[in-house]
């Protein structure tokens, strides 16, 4: 449900907070299949990092409100929301068709979602989709910084000169002894 209110949500803000809802609510799974490192890291880079740059970049936007929708029922709205239907259903059936009749006979590890065993996919098997990540994160960074302005608000405002600034009293260190 919260991942509906996502999509359908007309405050940015809104859908961001449904996002960390989300996000929450898939570490339970993770915790509820024994993956409770997973599920920390889902808590910890997800529901508290990735969801604060989502909200920071909203704000920074100006894009609280979104636009205006007079309503929904358009033909290409109802045309995405078959498709989406389909695939849904497509994939509801090739999980269904895949999926073990008994969980218990699975040979899962007892340590399956450890710190050691994540690491260690995470530097051998997967370290090139890791380093990706990096780079994607990266580039995130610097459009964020490109896209608020920074050095034309810096240009703008211009250095402050040191008369401007207010007199602010302290304390000297013959007050304190």
């Amino acid at each position: 449900m919260a991942a509906i209110a996502v999509i359908f949500s007309k405050n940015a803000v809104h859908s961001a907070l449904f996002l960390l809802l989300n996000f929450i609510m898939l570490a339970g799974l993770y915790i509820l299949m024994s993956a409770q490192f997973i599920a920390a890291l889902q808590v910890i880079v997800y529901a508290g990092a990735i969801v604060v740059l989502i909200l920071f970049v909203i704000m920074l936007l100006g894009a609280e409100l979104g636009e205006s929708v007079p309503t929904w029922f358009t033909p290409k709205n109802m045309f995405v929301a078959l498709l989406s239907l389909i695939l849904l259903t497509l994939a509801g059936t090739a999980v269904k068709r895949n999926f073990p009749e008994n969980l218990s006979t699975l040979n899962t590890p007892s340590d399956w979602g450890s710190v050691e065993n994540v690491g260690m996919a995470l530097f051998t098997d997967y370290v090139l989709a890791f380093e990706i990540a990096g780079v994607l994160l990266l580039v995130g960074i610097i459009g964020v910084v490109v896209l608020s302005g920074w050095e034309r608000k810096i240009e703008e405002i211009g250095p402050t000169p040191i008369k401007q600034l207010p007199d602010i009293p302290y304390i000297q260190q013959e007050d304190i002894f």
